[in-house]
């Protein structure tokens, strides 16, 4: 009876929503800087859709909002870096990859080892790509497999999910930390 008479903890949950959306959409410009330092190792075709920031309410239960930038999806593609705020749990920043995409950057992506170790990067070993969370079903740090269990990882899957964690108690420096890791992740796909 208390919670259903009481609209503050609602409008309180609407203010970070909103504060949460214009954090994505200032990342987005800050992303968009760093991506142009990487167009040329990126075909064109899949930083060419504009960004798009979605907003649910039913992640496992609890309100999100994904920032999409760069993104290309197509039935057989994946090229997308996802920005997460997951209420209650995270920030995260994802590499995804399917298609073609995989093809052209894995062999990259699996010299990048040690960095991905080095940084506290997660790769995704579950069976389903549109899961987020970092259960151990789902994501296992890149640091606790070695070199040639990465590798199989990498080449055996259809699709390819790298991912940073970012705590929501580090909420002044989640800017600078999600664009560090948007970075990281475009360094990935140049070598």
């Amino acid at each position: 009876m208390e919670l259903i008479t009481n609209a503050d903890w609602i409008l309180t949950k609407n203010a970070v929503i909103q504060k949460v959306n214009l954090l994505l959409g200032d990342l987005h410009i800050t992303q968009q800087t760093i991506l142009n330092d990487f167009k040329k190792s990126i075909p064109a075709e899949l930083i060419a859709p504009a960004a798009k920031i979605s907003k649910g309410e039913n992640y496992k239960g609890l309100p999100y909002l994904i920032l999409d930038h760069p993104r290309y999806f197509d039935k057989e593609n994946i090229f997308a870096i996802r920005t997460m705020f997951w209420w209650g749990h995270f920030f995260s920043t994802t590499l995804h990859l399917s298609g073609n995409p995989k093809q052209i950057f894995e062999d990259g992506i699996d010299k990048n080892y040690t960095s991905l170790v080095e940084s506290d990067f997660c790769i995704c070993t579950g069976k389903d790509e549109w899961q987020h969370h970092f259960e151990r079903d789902n994501y296992t740090p890149v640091k606790d497999i070695n070199a040639s269990e990465f590798e199989n990882v990498l080449k055996q899957k259809s699709f390819l999910k790298l991912a940073q964690r970012i705590p929501l108690q580090q909420w002044d420096d989640t800017p600078a930390l999600l664009a560090t890791s948007f970075r990281r992740l475009l360094c990935l796909l140049k070598n």
